[in-house]
């Protein structure tokens, strides 16, 4: 009973460490004090899951990320704006095989088959003036539903802006 438990708590774990897992990279040359407007071109969703590739969900993205780049003071504009934003949203499944020892004297294995969905969500920020991608966070979240992904998006979004405007590499 308490080996079972051990078992299914050591299956939660990796989930738990995996989700929301952001990482951002940016061109260390630029200023990021000169960026104050932004507005926004067609973000794209490469899914065949209805419950992603839809409208909705380009709606929730755009308005997430508005919110937190209304928190980190840039204003969204519809002509001449000093940065360009821009997603794409993409999930496929997944299959993760574990193996763990059964038994008390070495001589059984378990094999444990966990699959899921991995949602990746990535966000770019391009300087308008020259068209060059500035500032990248990819999100990536490993969920059994992808329907938690909406769920999720405001949470992701939000860790990945706590890297904004980036400090620079040492």
């Amino acid at each position: 009973m308490k080996r079972g438990i051990l078992l299914a708590i050591s299956l939660c774990v990796p989930a738990m460490v995996w989700a929301q897992k952001v990482s951002t990279d940016f061109d260390e040359s630029v200023d990021f004090s000169k960026f104050h407007t932004y507005a926004w071109r067609k973000g794209r969703i490469q899914s065949k899951n209805p419950s992603l590739d839809s409208t909705l969900v380009d709606k929730h993205i755009v308005n997430a990320v508005n919110r937190r780049l209304a928190a980190k003071r840039l204003q969204e504009v519809t002509a001449k704006p000093d940065l360009v934003v821009t997603y794409m949203v993409g999930a496929r499944d997944q299959k993760e095989v574990e193996t763990y020892p059964s038994g008390w004297r070495r001589g059984g294995r378990r094999r444990v088959v966990r699959q899921y969905t991995q949602d990746t969500l990535v966000i770019d920020l391009k300087d308008a003036a020259s068209t060059q991608l500035v500032w990248r966070a990819v999100c990536t979240d490993a969920v059994s539903d992808p329907a938690k992904f909406e769920r999720r998006l405001e949470a992701t979004v939000a860790k990945a802006f706590d890297k904004y405007p980036p400090k620079k590499k040492r």
